[in-house]
């Protein structure tokens, strides 16, 4: 029983609103409800699914999600955005690799859900341990990090811009990495084109300075978006295999995109027959939630209403979801009913509640449960959801962070994980794991 909830009543009109299916304009399939399970922090290890994430995604697939899409799986072994990240490469691949992917697909699929792959490609994202000698898109070098999520801290090198030959391996990448997801199940796939991963670094004036065919204009820095869409529709022919996209609608950036932009780019996706959009917002350099709650408006929940709202009105058949701050199902209906989106992404909040899209819509619950840590303090908030992913995973009570009894015990095991991980670190041990906080408060290791 969760202590306290976002929202304060119950409201079936709302509950009926989100419930309602939405129709793919080009492929025709049809998301249940208006709810995307959009890509809180993955869990899987080693580049293949686990026994374990493929379980948390069969509860995800029971919670009456439209649409859940993966964490990102990415292209290349070298071109990581974290250790642990889930990973498709040929020269790799196994029948166990890929029957663990098919697994996957299945479990999101349970529930009547389509079942996304988000494909990316980190550009200069890629932390230097991994890969000294990273490419992007010009040869802008990422601002180092100090101790993310993970506690290690991120030291980026100078990226190699991509010549032309290099964008076409990359192309091919990504086509190979759809036609995997097509052959072991996914109804779709999500190209990952927003926090700085390299499809936002050619979208972005403040990581592409090329002067090539790649650089200049929206149109042509959105170039390579048009690329690999013909090199997925080569390879996946099936008119019902759905293509959508994930994209800044604000980087916060003096050069960086902006709503104009991402309004002439959604113009453009539609002509590429893009099924659906995810708004988002925000770099690594420049966090988007945290601009979020300085201007955010204490009305409407999400983050990036105020940037949607200029943009989805503009579409006339790709579908616009937007992701990031929403928490109560009266915020949630609000965005519908105003525009703002067609449907409604959800992520951290999935950690507390797997199932928040079946009990709102049944008018169980009035929004996601109330986390009494700071909304500012992105880091805490993002361990948080995955130390309850984690639970899940292991068949373990989730804690209830709405207690401040339970948030205080988070915050002792906190400390402890951090202080193992800077050890094992000194030992050059990498664990991109998360802990588990049991019901007697016990660690278990458990890792995905």
């Amino acid at each position: 029983m969760v202590l306290e909830r976002h929202g304060h009543e119950f409201n079936m009109d709302n509950a009926r609103l989100l419930g309602e299916s939405i129709q793919m304009p080009f492929s025709k399939r049809i998301a249940q409800t208006r709810f995307l399970k959009a890509d809180a922090k993955d869990l899987s290890k080693r580049g293949v699914p686990s026994d374990r994430l493929i379980g948390l995604y069969e509860k995800w697939g029971q919670g009456g999600y439209g649409i859940i899409i993966t964490g990102n799986v990415m292209l290349h072994p070298e071109e990581l955005e974290a250790p642990g990240n889930a990973i498709l490469y040929a020269p790799h691949e196994t029948p166990e690799s890929i029957e663990q992917f098919c697994r996957m697909a299945t479990a999101g699929k349970s529930g009547g859900n389509l079942m996304i792959m988000q494909i990316s490609h980190p550009g200069h994202q890629v932390p230097a341990f991994i890969n000294p000698n990273p490419l992007g898109a010009s040869d802008i070098k990422l601002k180092d990090q100090v101790v993310l999520v993970d506690c290690m801290d991120r030291i980026y090198a100078k990226p190699t811009p991509l010549d032309k030959a290099g964008i076409l391996e990359i192309v091919d990448q990504y086509s190979y990495t759809a036609e995997v997801a097509y052959f072991v199940g996914f109804d779709r796939v999500q190209l990952h084109g927003a926090h700085g991963y390299l499809i936002a670094q050619f979208l972005s004036r403040t990581t592409n300075n090329r002067t090539d065919e790649y650089g200049g204009t929206i149109r042509d820095r959105a170039r390579i978006i048009g690329d690999i869409i013909r090199g997925i529709r080569s390879k996946v022919t099936d008119p019902s295999f759905v293509i959508g996209i994930k994209i800044n609608s604000v980087e916060f950036q003096a050069k960086g995109f902006q709503p104009e932009e991402a309004a002439e780019l959604c113009k453009e996706l539609e002509t590429m027959r893009i099924d659906f959009v995810e708004l988002s917002g925000g770099t690594y350099e420049e966090l988007g939630w945290n601009h979020g709650e300085r201007e955010s408006t204490k009305k409407r929940e999400a983050f990036f209403a105020m940037f949607a709202k200029d943009i989805t009105p503009r579409l006339n058949r790709t579908v616009s979801y937007l992701t990031g701050g929403f928490r109560s199902a009266s915020g949630m209906a609000d965005a519908i009913e105003s525009g703002i989106s067609h449907g409604i992404g959800v992520a951290r909040p999935v950690g507390s509640d797997p199932v928040i899209p079946a009990e709102v819509i049944d008018g169980c619950i009035s929004g996601a449960t109330y986390v009494r840590l700071p909304s500012e303090d992105i880091i805490t908030t993002i361990l948080a959801t995955g130390v309850q992913m984690e639970s899940m995973a292991c068949g373990i009570p989730i804690i209830d962070l709405s207690d401040p009894e339970e948030v205080l015990r988070f915050k002792d095991a906190t400390q402890r994980h951090h202080k193992e991980n800077g050890e094992k670190l000194l030992q050059g041990i990498i664990d991109p794991g998360y802990f588990v906080l049991g019901p007697l408060d016990k660690k278990i290791g458990c890792g995905l």
